[in-house]
C-alpha cells in the first residue's frame, strides 16, 4: 500500500479511502491468484470512471466550443475517451508500475491486452476520484490529464472518423464500398478481443483488434488509410 504514495504523489490526489485506490488498481487476474486479497478488482469502477470521464468531456466541449457543430464535438470526444488516448495517459502517469496483476498478466508486455487493461486503470482511477473526492476532482484530474490532449488531437486532426474517412476515399478511389468482418473472438467474455478484417471486395485490406467488433472496425479502418497510404 506504501507503493501507491508514489503514484497519489504522481497524480497529485490524496486519497481517504486508500483500500479504494488499491482497487482501482488491482486487475482481476490478481484476485485468481490471490484470493485473500480485500479490495477487490476494479472492473466495477472503471464503469463509474466511463460515465464519469464521458460526462466531464462532453461539458468541456460543450462549454468552450460554442459554436462548434455537434458532429465535430462528437468526433473530438471519441478521440479524448477512446482505449489508445487513455493508454496514451496511462503511460505518460507510469500506471504500470503500480497495477496488480497475475504472474501470467504481468509477463505479457507490450501487447494489445495490456494497453486495454492500462486504459482501463485510468477509468478505474478516475471512478476512484470521483467516490473519495468527489466531482470536482475528478474533473480536475480528468481536465489536467486527458481534455489538456485537445490541442494535439485537434493539429493533427487525429479526431476524425477513420471508417467514414475509409469508406468515402474507397468510393472515391476505386468505386468499391467497404465491408468489416470478424475473422475470430478470444478471451473471457469480460475481456473478450476482436480481430476484425477489412475488405475491398473479397480483398483483405488490414486487420483491426478491439475490446468490442466497433472498436475493432475502426482500428482495421486506421490500418487501411496507412496501408493505402491515403
Amino acid at each position: 500500500m506504501s507503493n501507491l504514495v508514489k503514484l497519489e504523489a504522481i497524480i497529485e490526489i490524496n486519497f481517504k479511502n486508500k483500500n479504494l485506490f488499491q482497487q482501482a488498481l488491482t486487475h482481476r487476474s490478481y484476485l485468481n491468484e490471490h484470493p485473500e486479497f480485500k479490495s477487490g478488482h476494479n472492473e466495477r469502477l472503471e464503469f463509474l470512471g466511463d460515465a464519469v470521464l464521458e460526462i466531464v468531456v462532453t461539458e468541456h466541449l460543450f462549454v468552450n466550443f460554442p459554436d462548434t457543430p455537434e458532429g465535430d464535438l462528437t468526433n473530438w470526444r471519441a478521440s479524448l475517451v477512446n482505449a489508445k488516448m487513455l493508454y496514451h495517459v496511462a503511460s505518460q502517469l507510469g500506471v504500470e508500475n503500480y497495477l496488480l496483476l497475475s504472474k501470467g498478466e504481468a509477463k505479457d508486455k507490450n501487447t494489445k491486452a495490456r494497453q486495454y487493461i492500462l486504459a482501463n486503470s485510468i477509468e478505474a482511477i478516475i471512478g476512484a476520484i470521483y467516490l473519495d473526492q468527489g466531482m470536482e476532482v475528478a474533473k480536475g484530474f480528468i481536465i489536467k490529464n486527458i481534455v489538456s490532449q485537445l490541442d494535439e488531437i485537434l493539429k493533427n486532426q487525429t479526431y476524425l472518423d477513420p471508417k467514414s474517412r475509409f469508406q468515402e476515399l474507397a468510393q472515391e478511389k476505386e468505386g468499391v464500398t467497404p465491408v468489416y468482418k470478424t475473422i475470430k473472438e478470444e478471451g473471457p467474455d469480460h475481456e473478450k478481443l476482436f480481430t476484425v478484417g477489412l475488405y475491398l471486395e473479397d480483398i483483405l485490406i488490414a486487420e483491426g483488434d478491439g475490446l468490442s467488433k466497433q472498436e475493432a472496425q475502426v482500428k482495421a479502418a486506421e490500418a487501411g488509410l496507412k496501408k493505402k497510404s491515403w
